[in-house]
């Protein structure tokens, strides 16, 4: 980066925040403190209206902006399809204003590089499959929970949980307070404290009905970030499978997550899997059929067996 890129650079930071100090500025742009002194000279003499204050850093005077930012056809397709994103992923609210999004930065563009944008962007597509109504329901809950998150608000919802619980039943009411959203494998999940667990919980947003904001507000942790949380790795069954080399490919693509090892021998690969229960993969595994044998644990053989002696009862 030359001085003239630099010092732009530098001006459109101290547009973006309210206040930098020179240490900042040296060490994002890999240079020193006193090169950013006079960079932050040479702009102020150029017109730039640049405030100092001593122990707190440089900002720029309020009102102030450059003009309208020039995009390459890369930069221009990024944010255009970063838009498209938004606008099939997110909430209803979130996509009238990716669509607003896009015709200003199309605005913006010369007609040499709208052009290219739209040709590199012809080539690329972004898909997303799902049931009409479910995508409806998420969407309507995204924007429901973001709410109750800003505005630090519980809510309520029933939940239908992926296993059973020891009365049999998957399905019961949850009261949490809402912390952040992931999307995780083409799924949106809330992260949230569980009244009724009193400990973090993950929540599918496809899992919900009923969902309501409650009047009842909460605090949010001063230690939470959800940039930086990670949840407890509480995956301590270990699953030992054979599997016919030919599907190998096929088994690491639907269930890479829990994959402990892999190891050919001879003629199979042994695969080593490590879950929170053993019947977390019990679907996978009927899918692939005589294709694979699980070696261990006994009790996840007994439970195949018995729902394949069902499976014959049918046929």
């Amino acid at each position: 980066m030359n001085k003239t890129e630099r010092q732009l650079a530098i001006t459109l930071e101290l547009q973006r925040s309210k206040t930098l100090r020179a240490e900042d500025l040296a060490s994002q742009f890999e240079t020193s403190v006193r090169t950013i002194y006079r960079d932050i000279q040479t702009l102020s003499e150029a017109g730039v209206p640049i405030l100092g204050a001593p122990g707190q850093g440089y900002s720029l005077m309020e009102g102030y902006f450059l003009p309208p930012v020039r995009f390459t056809a890369e930069e221009a397709v990024s944010l255009l399809m970063g838009a498209d994103f938004v606008e099939q992923r997110l909430d209803t609210d979130y996509g009238i204003n990716a669509r607003s999004a896009k015709r200003k930065i199309e605005a913006t563009l010369s007609e040499s590089v709208r052009n290219e944008s739209r040709l590199v962007r012809e080539t690329m597509r972004l898909l997303h499959i799902g049931e009409q109504s479910t995508e409806e329901r998420v969407k309507t809950y995204l924007n429901q929970v973001r709410d109750a998150i800003l505005k630090q608000c519980k809510i309520s919802f029933m939940y239908i949980k992926k296993m059973p619980g020891t009365d049999g039943n998957r399905k019961n009411k949850r009261v949490v307070s809402p912390y952040g959203l992931t999307l995780v494998h083409e799924n949106w999940v809330l992260l949230a404290y569980c009244d009724m667990r009193q400990e973090m919980r993950h929540f599918r947003l496809s899992r919900m009905s009923d969902l309501s904001v409650l009047e009842d507000q909460f605090l949010l942790p001063n230690d939470f970030d959800l940039s930086s949380y990670r949840p407890p790795d509480n995956r301590d069954e270990r699953i030992i499978m054979r599997a016919n080399p030919e599907i190998a490919d096929k088994i690491i693509e639907a269930v890479n997550f829990y994959i402990e090892s892999i190891e050919e021998r001879n003629e199979e690969v042994i695969f080593q899997f490590r879950v929170r229960y053993p019947e977390e993969l019990l679907q996978h595994l009927l899918g692939w059929g005589g294709d694979i044998e699980v070696i261990e644990p006994k009790s996840l053989r007994f439970k195949i067996r018995e729902v394949a002696k069902k499976i014959l009862e049918h046929y």
